[in-house]
């Protein structure tokens, strides 16, 4: 059983105010994946918000990829072995950066609440702080987004019939 978990949340952006409430569904989705994962000991897990060009930036200078992008995970672990944090003892998992602006027009366009997207974007950079890669497509594709589906449908957060897919 997962120990303590500790998420650290800044919103280094100022486009958009995040709504009452997210910080919470954060938390609640990082300990979700964690549990779902079976995930053994304390972590620690770092949660930005930035704006559409911060996000840009990162992905261009990380991922050679000019342009906006969702969610960037960056993970600190390889293979199930993370960083330990000296102080605390936490494993240290890695950094999720969430571009907030992206977030509100995907919800708009798929028809489903901001928290519910927020909670999708959390849970799938949690997956990839934990190893899994859709990138490449096919079965590891198809068992990372069940997962996600299964933790999202633990915490209420279910998919709506007019969602028709993902960007990420």
């Amino acid at each position: 059983m997962t120990d303590k978990i500790k998420v650290i949340i800044s919103d280094d952006q100022n486009r958009v105010k995040v709504p009452t409430g997210v910080r919470l569904l954060i938390r609640r989705c990082c300990t979700a994946s964690l549990v779902n994962e079976k995930f053994k000991g304390s972590a620690e897990i770092s949660v930005r918000f930035v704006d559409d060009e911060e996000i840009r930036s990162l992905n261009l200078q990380y991922r050679q990829r000019d342009r906006e992008t969702d969610v960037l995970s960056f993970p600190l672990g390889i293979g199930g072995l993370y960083d330990v944090n000296q102080d605390t003892g936490a494993q240290m998992l890695g950094d999720i950066v969430i571009s907030i602006q992206r977030a509100m027009e995907q919800a708009a366009r798929y028809g489903h609440t901001l928290h519910r997207e927020l909670g999708f974007l959390t849970v799938h950079s949690m997956l990839h702080l934990l190893g899994y890669d859709h990138e490449s497509g096919g079965l590891e594709s198809v068992r990372m987004r069940e997962k996600e589906e299964n933790i999202l449908e633990q915490l209420g957060l279910r998919r709506t019939p007019s969602y028709h897919g993902i960007t990420t």
